[in-house]
């Protein structure tokens, strides 16, 4: 058997999988009339824009996380 055909073989299927997950997923959203979140080209494609945390909300979280840890550590002892 030839290996790199057969791995050829399946990324070209996994490539017609996401898409098909990805025209699923649209057509989803748009009878539900919200917006999709699958990436409009294929699931290689590493660009476009993520989620990013403002200086601001990164200092929330921050502190939220130490809130929580310092419950738990509290309980723990407890």
């Amino acid at each position: 058997m030839n290996v790199e055909r057969i791995v050829r073989e399946l990324k070209m299927e996994r490539e017609r999988l996401n898409r098909a997950i990805a025209a699923l997923e649209e057509a989803e959203s748009s009878a539900n009339g919200r917006q999709s979140s699958a990436p409009s080209s294929g699931a290689g494609d590493k660009g476009g824009q993520g989620r990013h945390l403002t200086p601001a909300g990164r200092k929330r979280l921050s502190e939220a996380m130490k809130r929580r840890w310092a419950e738990r550590r509290k309980s723990r002892a407890s």
